[in-house]
């Protein structure tokens, strides 16, 4: 399918918005670990997520998705309910906020080789370029910032195993969004999961509730992640990818991890620093970059 200028023009913002929502998950985790286990973190907003949707489809009384659709959606659920939450929330635990969302940012150029090599799409040689060097740019921001003496490798291999999770589940989900509407991609794969997270989320509490203490920090990051993270945030990403094409639209998400850093020193009372900013800029740079080109190479 060949996008127009105007799809990826309203794709890209609407994915955007997604990012938007995305780009407080982080700092909202870090706050539901100070109540919450790290793997009840992960099951309890899919828990949380997956009562909304069945809600919403029930009272719409829509009918499960086509034979041929499982696949990608089961794909999808395992990267976005398990792979991702899991991963990041272990991470979290071994390092800070604005440490994963930068190693994090990654994404963008894994999500476009993944959509490349699943869709076999074609994008010019400079929008690779543009890819290519916001993402190099973000990975010596994150080794100057980190300090590489002072990394923990286990935490960087956590932040990598989830970013390929999370990568993948976002080229299926955009996949699915083609065939179906994007807030049903993102209700039905909790949905299907919901008897499994439900299950795992009474074991994992009863077993670990005795070790933290609730807090309206903890409980409130917990609440997000699960609407906002892992329902409604992906309404508008999975819509936002298909219409503007999975290899385009995910280049967006550079700017998450950027929108990240300022929540952390908002929220988390991490600093922002003068090479915060200077690479900010050049992020925003490079994917207005690789925007132009898109919308240039549109037919």
């Amino acid at each position: 399918m060949n996008e127009t200028r105007r799809d990826i023009r309203v794709g890209v913002f609407i994915a955007f918005i997604g990012i938007f929502l995305f780009a407080l998950s982080v700092p909202m985790t870090k706050w539901a670990l100070e109540s919450f286990d790290p793997f009840f973190t992960a099951t309890g907003r899919a828990t949380i997520a997956g009562v909304i949707s069945f809600f919403i489809l029930t009272i719409r009384r829509e009918k499960f998705v086509r034979k041929d659709l499982r696949r990608p959606l089961f794909f999808t659920a395992l990267g976005a309910v398990f792979g991702w939450p899991i991963l990041i929330a272990l991470a979290l635990e071994r390092t800070t906020s604005a440490h994963v969302s930068v190693i994090a940012a990654v994404m963008p150029l894994v999500t476009a080789v993944l959509a490349v090599i699943r869709r076999r799409q074609h994008v010019p040689t400079q929008f690779w370029a543009a890819a290519v060097m916001g993402t190099i740019g973000l990975i010596v921001f994150s080794i100057t910032r980190a300090g590489v003496g002072n990394a923990d490798p286990i935490a960087d291999l956590l932040i990598i195993g989830a970013v390929f999770f999370s990568a993948y589940c976002y080229v299926e989900g955009a996949i699915l969004s083609r065939e179906i509407a994007g807030w049903k991609v993102s209700s039905w794969i909790v949905l299907v999961t919901l008897p499994i997270n439900i299950v795992a989320s009474l074991i994992i509490w009863s077993h670990t509730h005795n070790h933290y203490t609730l807090t309206a920090k903890g409980i409130f990051g917990l609440f997000y992640i699960g609407v906002i993270s892992m329902y409604f945030g992906f309404w508008f990403w999975y819509h936002g990818l298909a219409k503007a094409g999975t290899v385009r639209g995910s280049q967006v998400q550079q700017l998450q991890a950027l929108m990240t850093l300022f929540w952390s020193a908002i929220l988390l009372g991490e600093k922002v620093t003068i090479a915060t900013v200077a690479a900010a800029l050049f992020v925003i740079g490079c994917v207005a970059w690789a925007q132009i080109v898109s919308y240039r190479s549109a037919q």
